[in-house]
């Protein structure tokens, strides 16, 4: 495919996709659940990592954020939120950190091995940020604002899988053998099927551009205004989700 078209398909097919991955992203986080044979039951196990650690690799790193963005407005909307927008803060960081990363890096080394590389620096990325954030912020937002200050809720929570645990020890059983292996097992989750399907779908969106951005007598200036019609169209329904999210939380 040639440059020009190239550049003309990162419009309105491209957009498209965005879409695509967003919505399902959207889906599958609103369609979280918990593992408490495993992990402390608020720790909630989402699915969504995987269209969009896909749509950053198939389609850019900037697009990979623009869905985990879309994917949260949508879990908003038709949900709301449970810990102030705190909860979906921290998902909004820890999806980038981990999918954006690796689509920077993928973006730079487009092969096997650098796909590889790409994922496994963004699991640790992800791992990372996850860690300081339930420490520095999370816990302590929810002992406070939560809790009234009280440990106890946590903690109680934690016995169920580790009788031993403590307000001196909550930590150690909380990132180390909570937090880390969750977020890693997220990780490994996404970067599993995006190994198996990420070829096929990246074969599926060339074979749209060529079918439409192939043509000889393909109108470039009709292209163009499709694309700032869809541009648009994208921004009015992000600022329409934003607002329906914020009349959700704070009138209906």
């Amino acid at each position: 495919m040639s440059n020009q078209n190239t550049k003309q398909g990162i419009s309105s097919t491209h957009i498209a996709f965005i879409a695509m991955f967003a919505t399902l992203a959207g889906v599958l986080y609103i369609l979280d659940f918990a593992l408490p044979f495993a992990f402390p039951s608020f720790l909630e196990f989402k699915l969504s990592d995987i269209p969009i650690l896909i749509g950053s690799f198939t389609l850019g790193p900037v697009s990979g954020g623009v869905i985990v963005v879309v994917e949260i407005l949508i879990k908003l909307v038709i949900k709301g939120s449970t810990t102030m927008f705190v909860g979906e803060l921290s998902d909004l960081i820890t999806s980038c950190a981990f999918a954006v990363t690796a689509g920077i890096i993928y973006k730079r080394h487009r092969t096997f091995k650098g796909a590889l590389v790409a994922m496994a620096i963004g699991t640790a990325v992800e791992v990372t940020v996850a860690l300081l954030i339930n420490w520095l912020v999370l816990v302590p937002f929810y002992v406070q604002f939560f809790f009234g200050g009280s440990w106890e809720p946590l903690i109680d929570s934690m016995k169920l899988l580790f009788p031993a645990c403590t307000k001196a020890t909550f930590y150690n059983f909380y990132l180390w053998v909570s937090v880390l292996p969750f977020n890693l097992l997220r990780c490994i989750i996404a970067v599993a099927v995006t190994l198996l399907v990420y070829k096929r779908i990246s074969r599926m969106i060339n074979s749209v551009n060529r079918k439409i951005y192939g043509k000889p007598d393909h109108d470039e200036a009709k292209s163009k205004k499709t694309t700032i019609i869809l541009i648009c169209a994208g921004v009015a329904i992000v600022a329409l989700l934003i607002t329906f999210a914020l009349l959700r939380e704070f009138v209906f």
